[in-house]
Order: structure tokens, then C-alpha cells, then sequence
């Protein structure tokens, strides 16, 4: 089979696409053909050794497809179903090898390409305004990167909650598709500094929780978006980790919450993951949630894609597809 692998950690051209030998699924495990693979920047981060793996290793973290075979001892699906996953590497391939635990079906009305565009971005955005910080009628949030794939989601997640959503995005393009989402007011950060207007949008009063996948650039400013006890959730740096900082600056700034909360964490046994999996293919089912595909390419193509997601050149999410 067709897989992506990296054998020496570097930019996107370190993504070799090469046969590889099809796996057989161990006891508990199952072998999916995968019909679509969801792109993340935990991707990248694997990529460039940020998140260290021993090399030649596989990439993916989210995938959807149809049960092909199953190991010993496996009871949760059998081969034919339609099934989706996210948290297990290998879906940058033609056949990946699951966990059955991590494995969740997928409705008759969801197609296989909205389910792996989904399910880990969808449940990130679940676990952020319904347990990391649970949005309520009145709340007041920011979201920065408000037309990326999570973004999108957690903006109509957060006006679900009842939550008044400011997002910031970079272009007007982008903007146009926060406001679709639902965000009550959308802020160009290139044009205007976010910080400032965040503060005459509350009137001072400042932000109840900033959900920021941003990083080293948005952090400083995004602590003095928040009101005093406010909680920054920080679950990426796509423009880079934040530097180590002084805890006694949540104290000076109103006695602050930072939390770096991980999706692993929030999907800790088969309860929970089926919980936030059912919820968000529900919405998305019922049209409660729209999934917006950026764009599909290749699985050949997947160091585009990752060139793509870092040069800020998506909005919505990046999906690969088994080359015809």
C-alpha cells in the first residue's frame, strides 16, 4: 500500500510518499481502509520534531473509512462499517491500523470525508467551550484563528452555548466566513490591534475566556483581553510556543486561569469519546454544525497541504484522499 512517511524530521518536503507493507491489526485492533485523512498541526508538529518520534514513522491523527479486518478479540465493529477516528497516527496511508476503543461510527447521513474533516477538530472544539471552559447565555469569548478549521466549529459551538463570540482572523475573506459561522463581531487583527478592540467592544470590561491556537504572538495580548478570574485556554502555537513566563503576571493581571489543555485528556475512555463524537455528528447531521472542506488533495500531495496550513493559506479544514 501507499503511504506518507518521515525518515528525517525537516519542512514539508521531509513527507515521502513510498509503498510500505499493508499492517495486519494485533488483538484489539482493527485495519481501516481509509477513505479520508484530516490535516492537523499536530501533524506538523510531528513533522518537524516539535513533538519527537522515533523516525521512519507515519503521520495522521484523523481518519475515516470502512473496516477492512479485524484482530483478536474485537467486538465493537466488523468489517464493512463505516467508522472514524482521531488520536491514533497512520491515517496518511491507504490502510491505517486502529485501536477498535478509538473507532466511532459514523451516521448513515454524515459522508466519510465530512467525518474525518470533523472528528478531531469538532471534539476540540466540544471539549474547549463545554468542559475546558463551559460557555454559558452572557459569556463572552475570543477566538483567535476564527476561520481555520477548529475555529470555525468553536465559533458555532460557543453561539450554541449562547456565548457573544469576537473572533480575529487575517483577511476580509477570511472574516466573511467567521461572521457565516456565527461570531458577533469579527477583528482583522493585520489592521487593527485586537487587544485594543477587544476592550472597547466590552467596554473594558474585557473577555470571559480567550481560546487561542496561536501562540507566541497572541498570548501577551490575549491575557489582557480577560477579565479579572478570566481563563485562557491555550490548545496550539501555530506561530510558536510561548516563551516561559512569570506566574505572578496572572496575579498583576486579575488573578488569571492558563490552562494547555490536549484533546487525549478530554476523551479519557470510550464514554467520553463516544459522548463528544455523537455530539458533534449530530449537529453536523442535523445541520446544526457546517463543516467547511477547505480543500481535498491527494494523499500524494500532502506536503502542499502542509505548506498550505502553515503559510495561513486555508480556511476551513485540509483533507487527503486516497490518489485515484
Amino acid at each position: 500500500m501507499k503511504a506518507i512517511r518521515v525518515h528525517q524530521c525537516g519542512g514539508p518536503e521531509a513527507l515521502v510518499y513510498e509503498e510500505v507493507a499493508l499492517p495486519e491489526p494485533g488483538p484489539g485492533e482493527v485495519l481501516v481502509k481509509v477513505e479520508a485523512a484530516g490535516v492537523n498541526y499536530i501533524d506538523t508538529y510531528h513533522r518537524t520534531g516539535l513533538y519527537p518520534l522515533p523516525a521512519p514513522f507515519s503521520l495522521g491523527m484523523e481518519g475515516a473509512g470502512v473496516v477492512a479486518q479485524n484482530g483478536s478479540g474485537v467486538t465493537l465493529v466488523k468489517p464493512g462499517d463505516r467508522v472514524a477516528w482521531c488520536m491514533a497516527r497512520g491515517a496518511y496511508a491507504e490502510y491505517a491500523v486502529v485501536p477498535a476503543e478509538k473507532l466511532v461510527p459514523i451516521p448513515a447521513n454524515v459522508t466519510t470525508q465530512v467525518a474525518a474533516a470533523l472528528i478531531l477538530q469538532g471534539m476540540t472544539a466540544h471539549y474547549l467551550a463545554i468542559s475546558t471552559f463551559p460557555l454559558k447565555p452572557g459569556d463572552r469569548a475570543l477566538v483567535h484563528a476564527a476561520a481555520g478549521g477548529v475555529g470555525l466549529l468553536l465559533v458555532q459551538v460557543a453561539k450554541r452555548c449562547g456565548a457573544t463570540v469576537y473572533g480575529t482572523v487575517g483577511t476580509e475573506a477570511k472574516a466573511e466566513l467567521a461572521r457565516a459561522a456565527g461570531a458577533d463581531e469579527v477583528i482583522l487583527y493585520e489592521e487593527v490591534d485586537f487587544e485594543t478592540e477587544v476592550k472597547r467592544l466590552t467596554e473594558g470590561r474585557g473577555v470571559d475566556v480567550v481560546y487561542d491556537s496561536v501562540g507566541a504572538t497572541t498570548f501577551d495580548k490575549s491575557l489582557n483581553c480577560l477579565r479579572p478570574r478570566g481563563l485562557m485556554a491555550l490548545f496550539g502555537q501555530s506561530s510558536g510556543p510561548v516563551p516561559p513566563f512569570n506566574l505572578q503576571v496572572l496575579n498583576q493581571k486579575g488573578s488569571l486561569f492558563v490552562t494547555r489543555p490536549t484533546l487525549g485528556h478530554y476523551m479519557r475512555d470510550r464514554r467520553e469519546l463516544i459522548s463528544r463524537a455523537g455530539d458533534v455528528f449530530i449537529w453536523a447531521a442535523g445541520g446544526e454544525l457546517s463543516v467547511r472542506i477547505d480543500r481535498a488533495l491527494p494523499l500524494s500531495e500532502a506536503a502542499e497541504a502542509h505548506r498550505l496550513l502553515e503559510g495561513r493559506q486555508t480556511a476551513g479544514k485540509l483533507i487527503l484522499l486516497p490518489d485515484a
